[in-house]
């Protein structure tokens, strides 16, 4: 079925002249990663791109060639819209709410709703950033430094600096051919996952120090009194869920950041071989893949926390 859709993505690619790339609200590094990476390769071909994420680029990726050219916002015409690493149509952001069905989805989130037109979904690889890697080459297009600096990023930081349970063999392979064109690993892995500003810092103080466990479940929770008085610009948690995810004794980790506009954002992590978290964040609404998950939830932080909570522990059986 792949072979048949990865023609059909090459066939529609080599046809299109103007394109729009869109991912999720709030990105992380596969997000920018597979945007970038698919998208300074279609501009190396000609191509006419614009590369869309509405909340824009965190500070810990603007060191990516070719992140300036990220807009918040699409404008013009189009002829082909694409979406990468995006399980929800409806996490592309409101700025996407009119364009009506993608052409072309990307993804790796084994909860993806295959939403396009041509659904390319492999939730056996490790980053939308590996199938990028895989398959650009296959559809035409060279694998320059930049690009595979921003493949490489998505690789390493949605496996944690390959420590998700995911990790395979083949990610490596694919990490080894990305930096033979001359990408420096360990500066990337330095600035995309290690490397953190003193305002970043302080607001993973604030979220340790009211650290919780309870019955296999470790959670922090980060206020936006704790985002104000820190003066950390970003409204998601600053990658505190990677330290979390490294405290032993737990199944799941999970972090709590409320909103401005009256809802949490929750991330769960996978902190055992087998246990698979993707189904507790689909039950709220949101997305991911077994060893990670997130969800956007309405309400306070008083109501919502005690329900994700019991509910987390119910569904896995904790």
């Amino acid at each position: 079925m792949n072979e048949a859709t990865t023609g059909a993505i090459k066939e529609r690619l080599a046809k299109s002249k103007n394109i729009i790339i869109a991912s999720h609200v709030r990105p992380d590094g596969d997000a920018i990663g597979s945007l970038l990476g698919l998208g300074l390769a279609l501009r190396d071909a000609g191509k006419s791109v614009q590369m869309v994420l509405v909340d824009g680029v965190s500070s810990s990726f603007r060191h990516l060639e070719g992140s300036e050219l990220i807009v918040k916002e699409p404008v013009g015409e189009y002829d082909t819209f694409i979406t990468v690493d995006c399980a929800d149509f409806r996490r592309v952001g409101k700025a996407f709410e009119n364009f009506g069905q993608p052409d072309i989805n990307i993804d790796h989130h084994k909860t993806n709703e295959k939403f396009g037109r041509l659904n390319l979904i492999e939730p056996d690889e490790v980053a939308t950033s590996a199938i990028l890697t895989t398959y650009l080459p296959e559809w035409g297009y060279k694998i320059t430094k930049p690009i595979a600096a921003a493949l490489l990023t998505g690789i390493v930081t949605d496996t944690l600096g390959f420590r998700t349970s995911n990790t395979n063999p083949s990610a490596l392979r694919l990490c080894a051919t990305l930096m033979e064109t001359g990408v420096d690993m360990a500066d990337l892995y330095m600035k995309s996952l290690v490397k953190k500003s003193f305002p970043a810092a302080r607001y993973w103080g604030a979220g340790l120090s009211r650290l919780e466990q309870k019955n296999g479940i470790v959670w922090a929770t980060l206020t936006l009194e704790d985002r104000r008085k820190s003066g950390y610009g970003g409204n998601d948690d600053a990658d505190l869920i990677n330290m979390i995810s490294a405290i032993e004794g737990n199944k799941v980790g999970m972090i709590f950041v409320e909103q401005s506009d009256r809802h949490v954002k929750i991330s769960w992590r996978a902190l055992e071989p087998g246990v698979d978290v993707s189904p507790i964040a689909k039950h709220f609404k949101g997305g991911g893949h077994a060893a990670a998950a997130g969800a956007d939830i309405p309400g306070a932080l008083s109501e919502v926390q005690p329900l994700v909570l019991k509910t987390t522990q119910e569904m896995l059986s904790i």
